[in-house]
């Protein structure tokens, strides 16, 4: 297990810096190019579908090469091009479009590594102990998520905007080099169809989820859940210092207590698909993070407020550090190898062009109704995406749903 703790590391140190560096193209529009609040808004989700665009003709690419090449040509693109950042401004040829390139890149490798990463992974690890390693994964990002995001703000207090990007750049500088001391033979990658253009190939991961009666019924939800979840964020931030008079310190303190519980969720993972299996574990997981959203519109102004927000989240994000192992390990067993990548690739694709189209919705529902009025909205979208989820693909034997192999036809399980 040698290349798996290598592998394991390499995430590790991305994501290490990839939380230090969280906000730190936004902070540097605002504090070096002095960009508008629309400007700002647009970075994410401009450079985000862009990204996407991007990912369409390259996914097929990494369907059908080595992986490990690839993750690290994701690694060094990102670092290549955060670098260009504090080299630009140190010029003083930083520009807002050159921002809006460099953030689009950092979605085109997210989307890369993830689709390079999984069937590596899948290939690395035998069947039984990938519910284990998956939580570890999810474990790690969330540790990443808790703790990166103060340490890149004293950061920047203490040395400025382009000092979080330096610690990324180098993270994913380091993560590559990791990458290219593991020895994990892979087998050989997919060959392509013949005279198939590479669109077809790409979309070949959308047939395949929507000819998976399981797998389609979790992409949408997904698509929702995600969604919904980051366009709830900014009507959060103005529900808690705008109507309800919270300070950025409360506000700081609602959004960083929380991430602990995915920290313990995802560690909890492993011994719940143990004991339950692994489906009734994603369903009641997917299901429970759902119930918590509506609870952020009815919270008052005070500190029984504070503490209903606090522990709505916490638990929001603790049933969704149970489920992310659980479904990423189902998704591993449901595709096949030769359509691992695009399926991933596919499924972040998708996730980066609704995930803006959700937020200006919400963003629009708040301009009319008032932010309260659209988290209400929001959280009864979540809570009717529960009926979406595939119930039917419930397996009540404990412990032994996790080990089965899903019918890619029917969604059935083969013992």
């Amino acid at each position: 297990m040698g290349d798996v703790r290598r592998a394991w590391t390499a995430y590790a140190v991305s994501q290490a810096g990839s939380g230090i560096g969280t906000g730190a193209l936004p902070l540097v529009a605002i504090l070096i190019l002095g960009s508008s609040d629309w400007q700002v808004s647009m970075l994410a989700a401009v450079a985000g579908i862009a990204g996407a665009a991007v990912v369409v003709p390259l996914g097929p690419w990494v369907e059908f090469h080595r992986k490990r090449p690839a993750m690290i040509a994701a690694d060094v693109l990102r670092c290549a091009t955060l670098t260009s950042v504090p080299v630009a401004a140190w010029l003083g040829a930083l520009t807002y479009a050159q921002l809006c390139l460099v953030a689009a890149v950092q979605t085109v490798g997210v989307i890369l590594s993830s689709a390079a990463g999984a069937p590596y992974l899948k290939g690395m690890v035998p069947g039984d102990r990938l519910a284990v390693v998956n939580s570890r994964w999810e474990t790690t990002m969330w540790t990443a998520s808790t703790i990166g995001p103060p340490v890149g703000g004293m950061l920047v207090s203490a040395f400025g905007a382009l000092a979080a990007i330096v610690v990324d750049a180098a993270s994913f500088l380091l993560s590559a080099m990791t990458l290219g001391w593991t020895r994990h033979r892979e087998p050989a990658p997919a060959t392509p169809a013949r005279r198939r253009h590479w669109l077809a190939e790409m979309i070949a991961g959308w047939h395949h989820i929507a000819a998976h009666p399981v797998l389609r019924a979790l992409f949408v939800h997904a698509l929702l859940f995600g969604g919904c979840l980051v366009a709830s964020t900014p009507l959060i931030a103005v529900l808690m210092l705008r109507e309800l008079g919270f300070s950025p310190a409360q506000y700081g303190l609602a959004l960083g207590i929380p991430c602990a519980a995915g920290v313990l969720g995802s560690l909890l993972a492993p011994r719940i698909i143990r004991q339950h299996g692994l489906m009734p574990t994603l369903l009641a997981a997917g299901a429970a993070r759902c119930l918590w959203m509506i609870v952020f519109p009815v919270a008052p102004g005070s500190a029984a407020g504070l503490a209903l927000i606090i522990g709505a989240d916490t638990m929001l994000l603790l049933c969704a550090g149970v489920f992310n192992p659980a479904f990423a390990t189902y998704r591993m067993q449901a595709v096949d190898d030769g359509y691992l990548a695009r399926v991933t690739a596919a499924w972040a694709v998708s996730s980066k062009v609704a995930q803006p189209i959700v937020i200006a919705a919400a963003g629009l529902a708040a301009a009319v109704l008032g932010a309260r009025t659209a988290l209400v909205v929001l959280a009864g979208v979540l809570l009717a995406s529960v009926v979406l989820l595939p119930w039917k693909a419930w397996r009540p034997s404990p412990g032994s749903e996790h080990r089965a192999v899903p019918d890619l036809q029917t969604g059935a399980v083969k013992r």
